[in-house]
C-alpha cells in the first residue's frame, strides 16, 4: 500500500495545470501547487498502478463511473487542466493514446453502435437537449445566444452554404431528430429525404413530419447510406454522422458521396475533427460511441481530393461545439431528478463525464469540428464569394 501511496502521489503531482488536492483512501491528503484549490480527487480505494499505465483514459474513466474516484469541483475543469498541462505523462507519450482495435463498421456494426448511443431514448434525450431535439454543434452568434437559438442557427448557416433552390433534392445522411429537412422543406420548398439507423429517430421525424403536413415534401427511412440505391440528390448534407464511420470506411463514404451526387451538385460534411491525426478515445469507445473515430483534416482533404471533388469552404466550429456541450452539461445536471427516476447512478456519471470531458477537449484545441463544403464535377455556377451565406 505504501507503494501505491507512492505511485499515486508521483503520478498526480505533475498531472495538472492548476492547484489541486488529492485524498488517498487512507484519508491522507496532499496539495499541490500554489495559491487558490481548484478541486480535489479523492480515491475511495487503489486502483490497479498496471491499469493506469496502459490505458489511463479507459482506467480512470471506469474509476469515476463506479466511485473508486471522486471529484470535488467542477469535473470540465479537472479535465481542462489535465490537458491545459503539456508537462504531464498523458502528454508525452504516445504509448499512453493507445486506441483499440475496433471492429470493423459494415453495415450489421454500423446499425448495432448507432442503436447502442442514440436507441437509449427519446425521453432521455429530451431533457438535455433543445427544442429542436439537435445533437450536434450549435452556432452562436452571440455568446448571449440560447442553446435552442445556436441550433437553429447551426441549420440556417448550413441551408444557406448550400444555397438551395426550389424543386431540387437533398439527402441528410443521419438526419437525427428531422430538423434539418424539416427546415428545408418548408423554407425552401426542396425534395428532402432523411436516413437514420436510430428507430426511436425515425419514428420522431416520422411524427413531426406528419404533424408540419410535410408527407409531399419529406421522407424518412431506416437505412444505411450505402444501402441507397439508384438515387442521386443535387445536395447532400451529413451533420455529425462521419465520426461513426470508421477509419476503414472512410473511403466507402466518399465514394458513396460521389454516386449519390448528381454531376455538379453540392455536399456539405459536418464533423468533429484531429489536429494531426485521427483516432479515438479507448473509454468513449467502449462506453458512448463504439465504433467512432475521429478523422484528422488531412485525412478528409485528401479523400475529397482523391475523388475530384472541388473545395469550396471549410469552416472551423470549435469553440462553438465547447459552449454546446456546457449547454449540454448543465441541462443534464438540471435534469437528473428526472433521469434518476430511469438510469442508475453508474451510467449518470458516465454521461456527465462523457459530456464535460468533451467540452473540455474542445475548449483546449485537443479536438476540433469543421464543416466542409465541396462539389462534384465543374460547377461554374456557384457563388463567387462566402457573401450569400451571411445574407
Amino acid at each position: 500500500m505504501i507503494i501505491d501511496k507512492i505511485f499515486y502521489k508521483t503520478l498526480f503531482k505533475k498531472l495538472f495545470s492548476d492547484t489541486f488536492e488529492l485524498k488517498l483512501w487512507d484519508g491522507s491528503s496532499e496539495v499541490y501547487g500554489e495559491g487558490e484549490v481548484k478541486f480535489k480527487i479523492i480515491f475511495n480505494e487503489p486502483i490497479p498502478k498496471a491499469d493506469i499505465i496502459k490505458d489511463p483514459s479507459l482506467t480512470f474513466g471506469e474509476a469515476y463511473m463506479t466511485k473508486k474516484i471522486d471529484i470535488e469541483g467542477s469535473v470540465q475543469t479537472v479535465i481542462e487542466s489535465l490537458y491545459n498541462n503539456k508537462e504531464s505523462f498523458l502528454s508525452n507519450s504516445d504509448k499512453y493514446a493507445s486506441l483499440l482495435k475496433m471492429a470493423t463498421n459494415n453495415i450489421k456494426n454500423s446499425r448495432k453502435n448507432i442503436e447502442f448511443h442514440y436507441d437509449i431514448g427519446n425521453d432521455f434525450y429530451k431533457l438535455w437537449l433543445d427544442d429542436t431535439m439537435t445533437y450536434s454543434c450549435g452556432y452562436f452568434k452571440s455568446k448571449d445566444d440560447s442553446l435552442n437559438q445556436a441550433q437553429k442557427n447551426k441549420v440556417q448557416h448550413i441551408l444557406k452554404k448550400l444555397d438551395l433552390k426550389e424543386g431540387e433534392t437533398l439527402l441528410d445522411i443521419g438526419c437525427g431528430w428531422g430538423e434539418l429537412i424539416i427546415s428545408a422543406a418548408k423554407q425552401y420548398k426542396v425534395k428532402a429525404m432523411g436516413i437514420t439507423l436510430s428507430s426511436e429517430q425515425l419514428n420522431k421525424v416520422k411524427e413531426r413530419v406528419k404533424n408540419e403536413g410535410l408527407e409531399d415534401l419529406v421522407e424518412v427511412q431506416l437505412v444505411d447510406y450505402r444501402e441507397l440505391k439508384n438515387r442521386k440528390f443535387d445536395k447532400v448534407v451529413s451533420v455529425g454522422m462521419l465520426e461513426h464511420v470508421g477509419q476503414d470506411h472512410l473511403s466507402e463514404y466518399f465514394d458513396t458521396i460521389d454516386k449519390l451526387l448528381n454531376d455538379k451538385g453540392v455536399s456539405l460534411l459536418h464533423c468533429i475533427t484531429g489536429i494531426k491525426t485521427g483516432g479515438n478515445n479507448t473509454w468513449i469507445n467502449k462506453y458512448i460511441f463504439p465504433g467512432g473515430y475521429v478523422p484528422g483534416i488531412a485525412e478528409l482533404i485528401n479523400c475529397m481530393s482523391e475523388r475530384n471533388f472541388n473545395v469550396i469552404d471549410v469552416e472551423n466550429l470549435r469553440l462553438h461545439y465547447g459552449r454546446t456541450l456546457e449547454h449540454w452539461a448543465e441541462n443534464f445536471e438540471n435534469a437528473l431528478p428526472e433521469i434518476r427516476k430511469t438510469k442508475d447512478e453508474t451510467f449518470i456519471r458516465m454521461w456527465r463525464l462523457y459530456l464535460n470531458s468533451c467540452a473540455a477537449s474542445f475548449n483546449c484545441g485537443n479536438i476540433t469540428i469543421h464543416q466542409f463544403l465541396f462539389n462534384k464535377g465543374v460547377n461554374n455556377d456557384l457563388e463567387w464569394t462566402r457573401d450569400y451565406m451571411y445574407k
